[in-house]
């Protein structure tokens, strides 16, 4: 029986954070899960594929779209599920336990709770804020990892080539009820909220996400996130 499991991971320019990202996926290898590897890369100018290639990864040039990326990989893995993983995200220990419980709920799908690894007190409250958005709305995004079945994937039409709120997209055509939490915390980097401060980078993706319920485009969305 083969591993029903294909990992997707969207790149561009990731070799500081990807190592680690790859390095906690090594336990779906030895517990028989993990199917096959898929970096979705969008032109990458550092060391990204070397990494990739190093770890036994298959590559797939993209266009820089985050969803299209995402689309591209899906398109290209042969397992029953698929697990997309960002590459600054690091899956927890055990995640593989947690999965394989999953897959009986074939008509559902999985996302793991969110936390950072720097920020203590102003971390915490972000990350809390992201778990109460997927639980009482259904909205886990794409820095939660996303586990969902190919037929449930391809019923919902995947996800879309936007280069912004694909995950949202996917979501919001789920819906809350198709959605289950795994036991368990992935790691995420604060690097964007470090950058750019924790309150300021917070209330913009609440607002990204308000403008974009309220109807704005995702290419819009997109150059506004580029300008600022």
């Amino acid at each position: 029986m083969r591993a029903p499991v294909s990992v997707i991971i969207p790149t561009l320019n990731e070799e500081d954070g990807l190592p680690t990202c790859l390095g906690a996926l090594f336990e779906g290898v030895s517990t028989g899960l993990l199917r096959e590897l898929i970096v979705a890369d969008a032109g990458s100018k550092d060391a990204t594929l070397d990494v990739a290639e190093e770890a036994g990864a298959e590559v797939v040039d993209c266009a820089p779209s985050r969803g299209g990326q995402l689309r591209a990989g899906a398109a290209k893995a042969q397992g029953e599920w698929l697990l997309f993983v960002h590459a600054d995200t690091v899956l927890p220990e055990g995640w593989s336990t947690s999965v394989e419980a999953h897959l009986a709920h074939i008509d559902r799908a999985g996302y793991f709770g969110l936390s950072f690894d720097k920020g203590k007190l102003a971390g915490s409250l972000v990350a809390g804020w992201a778990n109460l958005r997927s639980w009482v709305f259904g909205l886990p995004y794409g820095d939660q990892a996303l586990l969902i079945s190919r037929r449930l994937y391809e019923e919902m039409g995947g996800f879309p080539d936007i280069p912004l709120m694909e995950d949202v997209a996917l979501a919001r055509a789920l819906g809350r009820s198709r959605f289950l939490r795994l036991p368990g915390h992935v790691t995420t980097s604060p690097r964007k909220y470090q950058a750019q401060g924790w309150l300021r980078r917070g209330g913009r993706n609440l607002w990204t996400l308000g403008r974009y319920i309220c109807g704005v485009s995702p290419e819009k969305l997109a150059s506004a996130y580029r300008r600022q």
